[in-house]
């Protein structure tokens, strides 16, 4: 019986990623293709279905490609290794669900003209987390300058902020996972788009206009790479260099 077989395209489009990344994976070693026709392009299998979607789930946790790929060799069956992802998933989707249902009473409250419960509010959040961590580097004006700035949004400035950083933090990774130059065209215009969104947010060194711009963002550049909590949003180490490298280039040339 022939193996069921998809092509390159059709993976990229289902997973939601890009040939490019997909090919970047094979060349790595980390998702060599089932089949490479004639005319040279790339066929996955189902077992190569089964292992991109470790992979993925994999670098949702914030691990790199070396990284991903340690755990790949390391772990034991697919179904074993796919056991331990769902458990993590199903943690996190414990703590959304009770963050639904905080904001669902919220709102009903709200309507109903009832008394506001403050230890329901909150369940599953933890929005000071890095307040004293924030306060040793920046001193405790900065935390409050951009704390009074995230309250005073809506839910729909708030919504799209968070995008607009999830997006930007994604095309990070891809770049990196693709062998972008952290000085070339693209590179620099994630640079730039960087700094616009660090610039736009108050109490930041970078805000206002006697901030030093320069300074902290290659400050920040170095940060991602010493620090893994910050490094892991970008891939790891390897995802971390090349944000701080573009960064900086960016800087020297820019600011």
């Amino acid at each position: 019986m022939q193996t069921e077989e998809w092509s390159i395209q059709q993976i990229a489009k289902i997973a939601g990623t890009t040939s490019r990344t997909l090919r970047h994976y094979g060349d790595v070693g980390l998702l060599p293709p089932s089949s490479i026709g004639r005319n040279g392009y790339r066929h996955y299998d189902r077992e190569s279905l089964v292992r991109l979607q470790r992979i993925l789930l994999l670098r949702d946790l914030g691990l790199g490609l070396p990284q991903i790929a340690d755990v790949l060799d390391r772990e034991g069956s697919q179904e074993d290794a796919l056991t331990g992802h769902l458990a993590w998933l199903r943690q996190e989707q414990d703590r959304l669900e009770r963050q639904i249902v905080s904001v669902q009473l919220t709102i009903e409250a709200l309507r109903g003209g009832e008394r506001l419960m403050a230890e329901d509010m909150f369940d599953g959040f933890d929005h000071t987390q890095y307040k004293d961590e924030v306060e040793q580097r920046w001193g405790k004006r900065a935390y409050a300058d951009s704390d009074r700035w995230w309250r005073g949004m809506s839910a729909d400035e708030k919504s799209a902020w968070k995008q607009r950083l999830t997006d930007l933090t994604s095309d990070w990774v891809a770049a990196a996972e693709a062998g972008v130059a952290p000085d070339g065209p693209e590179g620099t215009a994630l640079a730039q788009r960087h700094v616009e969104w660090l610039t736009g947010i108050p109490g930041t060194p970078a805000a206002g206009p006697d901030g030093d711009v320069k300074a902290y963002v290659i400050g920040l550049g170095e940060m991602y790479v010493a620090d893994e909590r910050f490094g892991a949003n970008y891939g790891g180490t390897t995802g971390a260099e090349f944000v701080r490298d573009a960064l900086r280039a960016y800087a020297d040339a820019n600011l």
